[in-house]
């Protein structure tokens, strides 16, 4: 049985052939449209548009870099007082890994709702805006904390530092 003698029992590698199971294009990839363009406001308000666009992407920066040193080490002070009070090590590792996920969930979902005003404050400043920036964010700030990380670990206090104590 091959397949040339055999035309139906050929591999059918045609996407476009579904079976007449869909007819047009499949639910919720349809190109974004927006009803009307930005409109054209006074030349102060999309100045200060713009301006409340740069506070909203500095808060964004403010809380993801956040991730990187202030929430870690909170919970692990949290942590501690947890492992102390009670004398389980248990609870203290409990403690601590609960609240940093809690945290980073509610701090991610901060970071979205921001990231959603951003695009309507950057559209509200006449900039033809569809996407967020968040991506950029997290690019950045991964790049900004893993080398202060790097920094702190192998300068300030690793193997062979000058300015720790002994």
């Amino acid at each position: 049985m091959s397949p040339a003698r055999y035309p139906s029992m050929s591999m059918r590698t045609d996407p476009s052939d579904n079976g007449g199971l869909f007819v047009g294009r499949r639910p919720g990839t349809a190109p974004v449209t927006y009803r009307k363009p930005p409109e054209v406001t006074s030349d102060r308000r999309r100045r200060f548009d713009g301006f409340l666009a740069g506070l909203l992407l500095a808060l964004m920066v403010i809380v993801n870099l956040s991730f990187w040193g202030p929430l870690p080490a909170a919970w692990l002070w949290v942590g501690s007082q947890a492992n102390y009070h009670s004398g389980s090590l248990g609870v203290g590792l409990f403690v601590t890994f609960a609240g940093m996920l809690a945290s980073l969930m509610i701090g991610l979902m901060i970071l979205r709702r921001l990231d959603e005003a951003w695009i309507l404050v950057r559209r509200a400043a006449g900039h033809d805006q569809r996407s967020g920036i968040i991506g950029r964010v997290f690019a950045v700030c991964a790049i900004v904390g893993a080398a202060a990380f790097t920094f702190w670990f192998l300068i300030l206090v690793g193997p062979g530092s000058e300015f720790a104590p002994r």
